[in-house]
């Protein structure tokens, strides 16, 4: 990722870097601050871990396994990782955070298993792709594709429809690879799409999906959802081993609990989904600004001017640039207001203007 100049916290209440820059919503801080009230069993055998399972089993209408660990990174590569021997091959997108931003760790966990990249088109692969890839090579001089990592909402923004979900899923199926879905952002797709959970996870073929709850207003913890349930048998050792057993498991789940409990989760998703939505809608109404994919999530791509990107840096704006030459992200978060999109917006004009 580009250089993000570093600005104090108070030259902008609110920044579009990245959802990771929010506070934590009211929700999962109340529901940290009753978890915090006495003592409580360790290793996940208290009353809120429970509870944060069996709401994500609500929400996804089936049984599961669900395991909480520390972050995002954890959670797709010790998922891959489980699905995998050292000789197999994970296939995944071109951009895809477990490619461009995991460190090799999805390498690491699972004693060198291979990364195969797929091409992409507007962040989402195609079948036809992953046809290709999984009939490249057969021998046994090359690593064997055994997974299919997806991610939704993708990492420029756009969303996987049911039924190309569906799609990619009959493809994996065809080659015998199991399907692995990073969301860290599923709430935004989930809200985009106006669907329910279970038909864009296990009703369209998902394996294992890790659930996002950073991005989504929690301070920490993202959740492995094994909906084949055959993979889960001794995950919980490959998390210890990795120290990702929290010993008070308590501050993990219970956040969960705070969003799941009322649908605390699908709000904020859907705030800033529209969020993004009105900040596409002004900058698309500037001349000289052109965004470079479909606002589907809570991400914005816009291609700048680099004296704009430099200007706007300057003014204290924080975001990324990583998408091509003057590709800029904004991301929206549950606490963005329509003041931050109007004034941001205002800036960006008053810029182009005279660029």
């Amino acid at each position: 990722m580009s250089r993000i100049l570093d600005h104090s916290a108070a030259t902008r209440p609110r920044h579009f870097a990245s959802d990771n820059y929010s506070g934590v919503c009211p929700e999962a801080w109340a529901a940290l601050e009753q978890a915090n009230a006495g003592h409580a069993p360790s290793y996940g055998e208290d009353a809120w871990t429970r509870r944060a399972s069996d709401l994500l089993r609500e929400m996804f209408e089936t049984d599961c396994e669900i395991f909480f660990v520390f972050n995002g990174t954890a959670a797709n590569s010790l998922a891959l990782a489980t699905c995998c021997q050292s000789y197999h091959s994970i296939l995944c997108s071109d951009i895809a955070h477990v490619e461009t931003d995991e460190c090799g760790a999805p390498e690491f966990f699972s004693n060198g298993t291979k990364v195969q990249l797929l091409p992409s088109c507007k962040g989402r692969i195609t079948p036809d792709a992953v046809e290709r890839e999984a009939t490249r090579r057969s021998d046994i001089h090359f690593p064997r594709p055994r997974v299919l990592s997806v991610t939704q909402g993708t990492e420029v923004g756009t969303v996987y429809t049911v039924q190309q979900l569906g799609e990619i899923s009959d493809m994996a199926r065809r080659f015998g690879l199991k399907l692995h879905m990073d969301g860290a952002r599923l709430a935004n797709a989930v809200a985009f799409l106006g669907c329910a959970p279970r038909e864009i996870t296990w009703q369209a073929g998902v394996d294992v999906l890790c659930l996002g709850g950073t991005k989504n207003g929690m301070a920490v913890g993202d959740a492995v959802v094994f909906f084949d349930k055959a993979l889960a048998v001794e995950f919980e050792w490959r998390c210890k081993q990795a120290g990702q057993l929290s010993s008070k498991m308590r501050y993990l789940s219970a956040p969960w609990v705070g969003m799941l409990a009322d649908g605390a989760w699908l709000r904020h998703a859907r705030h800033a989904n529209a969020m993004a939505q009105l900040l596409s809608q002004r900058l698309s109404r500037i001349d000289g600004v052109t965004l470079q994919f479909e606002t589907q999530a809570n991400g914005v791509f816009a291609e700048l001017p680099k004296m704009v990107i430099e200007s706007l840096w300057a003014r204290g704006w924080l975001f990324y640039t990583f998408i091509g030459p003057g590709g800029c992200r904004f991301v929206c978060s549950w606490d963005t207001r329509p003041q931050d999109v109007e004034d941001l917006a205002a800036d960006v004009a008053e810029l182009m203007g005279a660029a």
